[in-house]
């Protein structure tokens, strides 16, 4: 895999992972559009790895109180945070190793992503449009959080878009958009790092080392490019709302369904 393309997939992940759009469903599609062969699911996982770096650098006042707090069992409300995050990564983590059981090279299907970007889109339109927003993360509750958690689990398949379907459900449950997008990405954290721990492990259980050099590349580009992605994003949340990502995804699937699926 040459660095160029590398560099084009960690600057698609690293933009896509933060945005509503999907960064699977952009990863399945770029070697498409690129004519290239598809870069598999341990480099998917490595640059997803990158975004969780780049979570855990910007969040990382959060990150450090949660895991202080825990640790002091201090009945705080990052513990609190912490403990509902924890509980709301089972469904994902459960729905991952059905994925993995059932689709062990991922889910490609050009069809899928077309259907899945138009429906879930149309959702979280209609959940910014007509959703008050009038909770902060502070408000969060267990039961929110499990379902929260749930629509996570959801996001396995591409097309969806983890951070598009959490911050739906959050914004159909009251949430601001800035803290809806907040604690999308904290719970994407648990999620992320086990799916990452899990591959790099594959890689070596494989003996497919000469991907090793591929991973770890594409973990730092997709970190530079995923930290300015989600600065630019909470930004972009506070003026904007979420109705230019859905007019993206209406417009995206729109060209899928026509170019690849009739």
């Amino acid at each position: 895999m040459t660095l160029a393309y590398l560099f084009i997939l960690s600057v698609v992940q690293g933009l896509t992972e933060f945005l509503p759009v999907s960064s699977s469903a952009h990863l399945a599609l770029t070697p498409l559009f690129m004519d290239e062969v598809d870069q598999g699911i341990l480099i998917d996982v490595a640059l997803h790895v990158g975004t969780l770096c780049a979570i855990l650098v910007y969040y990382w006042r959060d990150v450090w109180a949660i895991g202080w707090d825990i640790l002091r069992w201090k009945p705080t409300f990052h513990r609190n945070l912490g403990l509902y995050i924890g509980l709301a990564t089972i469904p994902a983590i459960a729905m991952g190793l059905a994925v993995e059981h059932f689709f062990p090279d991922g889910i490609r299907s050009v069809a899928v992503i077309a259907a899945t970007t138009l429906i879930f889109g149309a959702l979280m339109g209609f959940a910014d449009w007509k959703s008050p927003q009038v909770k902060e993360i502070k408000d969060i509750t267990l039961k929110q959080a499990l379902l929260i958690g749930c629509a996570q689990a959801i996001a396995l398949i591409p097309g969806t878009s983890r951070s598009g379907i959490t911050m739906t459900t959050a914004r159909f449950l009251g949430y601001k958009r800035t803290d809806a997008a907040r604690f999308s990405f904290l719970l994407g954290i648990p999620a992320m790092t086990a799916a990452g721990a899990m591959s790099f492990l594959e890689i070596f259980q494989s003996g497919k080392t000469g991907l090793m050099g591929d991973a770890l590349i594409a973990v730092v580009m997709a970190f530079i490019a995923g930290l300015l992605a989600i600065t630019l994003m909470m930004k972009w949340l506070k003026k904007f709302g979420l109705m230019p990502f859905v007019v993206y995804r209406m417009l995206l699937g729109t060209f899928l369904v026509f170019y690849f699926v009739l």
